[in-house]
């Protein structure tokens, strides 16, 4: 197929400039024909059909159409129009402005420097939001390398191609029709290797390899380019991060690693886990695996071997679904005049919660006052009230049966302790609020907004209300 000239009209479209041509396809400027001005800049895509493009090229087209227009949110493009196959096959869709990933990697590249701890875990963590937002509406991307990764100007990050990605509600074209390993061979995930796609732990790996280089300015598994090749990482650990950049912390190769292990029950649980932990590393738990400098030994690998020559993996969930089942869990703890049955009940409640969720995450809240610290006095200093309010969850937290459980305790401050909590549920994927209910009569309750009603109201996800606890005014100090 020829490539479209500037000026040229098709389906109400015109034609501007071709922005990229790629082996998959060509990426032009458009706009609405009859000068109608759109809502936003659009680009057209237009996948290769030449004598010889391999089917995965019109597959992928079929596969990005039916997925881009029920994806929403501004982690993905928004969707215009397509056309059919029999005359033109095209997408159009938002023209996202930002850089990509890659050319952040190619610029430290050419400028012979490394990313810095605080931006590997500012882009990790925005990347993982992206991805967390796909697998809530059900969808793996499959894909996720830095050239399918726009970096928006306002901070978040926005995901491109869904060519070989997989929605658990469509037919998974790709599966049905080529049978084979899909994906870039850098990025691509072990069980994507044996032929196993719709685990959205897939895609935590390719955001591993994406830090990775970040870090390191390497790739963890080289580019192999045969079967052969990237059949390696189902038992091989990549070289440990710290050992080729000295400067790494421990918390973060332990974050990288873990998003690399080569079985998916043994990576981050969601998407949603892993942004908080690149957003809190005061919180991180460091193993082994984040303190290592040498290479896993010979006989691991080995052993692993074995075991990955007879492995089969089983289908996942659906990706919705295998979220909801490892949520990010915060209970808010009242810190002023709490009595015991209070913080009892509030902890029987995250009890039960944790109790059917295994492998959810728990995050302890309180609010203080910003009035409380003193830049005069040492024992009211806020490096000193934050460390006595933590020490102080960390003891309402000690009876709880932790053990499976990634807990980590926040203090907050803040005059508003609704907005507070709410913020706070908000910008860490929180599935679920713990918190004690008002106790005013309901007289009251017709007049004031309690804390507890506008967290239920305003709130992102689901609140449980502890009837027994103390009313959340009492919270501060």
């Amino acid at each position: 197929m020829k490539r479209l000239e500037a000026g040229t009209e098709l389906d109400g479209f015109r034609i501007g400039a071709c922005l990229h041509a790629g082996g998959m396809a060509h990426i032009y400027e458009v706009t609405y024909a009859d000068g109608r001005t759109a809502p936003f800049d659009m680009v057209m895509k237009v996948p290769r059909m030449t004598a010889g493009d391999g089917a995965e090229n019109i597959v992928g087209f079929e596969v990005e159409h039916q997925i881009l227009q029920v994806l929403h949110g501004t982690h993905v493009p928004r969707f215009v129009a397509a056309g059919d196959l029999v005359n033109l096959p095209y997408l159009v869709m938002e023209h996202v402005q930002g850089q990509t990933l890659q050319q952040v990697l190619d610029a430290h590249t050419e400028n012979r420097t490394r990313a810095d701890v605080a931006d590997i875990a500012r882009l990790g963590a925005s990347i993982a939001r992206a991805a967390h937002s796909l697998h809530q509406q059900n969808t793996c991307h499959l894909d996720i390398k830095p050239a399918n990764v726009l970096l928006h100007p306002d901070g978040h990050a926005v995901l491109l191609d869904f060519g070989l990605s997989c929605h658990a509600h469509y037919p998974d074209l790709l599966a049905e029709e080529l049978r084979k390993a899909v994906g870039s061979p850098a990025w691509i995930a072990p069980e994507q290797v044996v032929g196993v796609r719709g685990d959205p732990r897939s895609d935590i790996f390719a955001i591993g390899v994406m830090l990775y280089e970040l870090a390191t300015s390497e790739l963890p598994f080289g580019n192999p380019q045969t079967s052969g090749g990237m059949r390696q990482r189902l038992w091989m650990d990549p070289t440990p991060p710290r050992r080729l950049r000295e400067d790494l912390p421990e918390w973060l190769q332990e974050v990288v690693l873990r998003c690399l292990a080569p079985e998916a029950a043994k990576r981050y649980p969601s998407a949603a886990h892993l942004a908080f932990d690149l957003e809190h590393p005061e919180q991180v738990k460091v193993t082994k695996r984040g303190k290592q400098i040498q290479g896993t030994p010979f006989f691991t690998h080995f052993k692993r071997w074995l075991k990955a020559a007879g492995m089969h993996y089983q289908p996942s969930p659906l990706p919705s679904q295998q979220i909801d089942e490892v949520p990010i869990v915060m209970v808010a703890v009242p810190h002023h005049e709490a009595s015991d049955a209070t913080l009892y009940s509030l902890r029987q409640a995250v009890a039960r919660s944790l109790g059917i969720r295994p492998g959810a995450r728990l995050a302890v809240v309180t609010v203080i006052s910003p009035n409380l610290s003193s830049t005069s006095e040492h024992d009211k200093s806020e490096t000193t009230l934050h460390r006595q309010y933590r020490t102080m969850l960390q003891q309402w937290a000690q009876p709880l049966d932790l053990g499976e459980h990634q807990t980590s305790f926040h203090v907050l401050e803040s005059s508003d302790v609704a907005n507070a909590i709410v913020r706070y549920a908000e910008g860490n994927n929180v599935s679920m609020i713990v918190m004690g209910a008002a106790t005013h009569g309901l007289q009251m309750q017709r007049l004031v907004a309690t804390v507890p009603i506008k967290v239920a109201i305003e709130a992102p996800c689901t609140v449980i209300l502890v009837k027994q606890a103390l009313p959340f005014e009492h919270l501060m100090g």
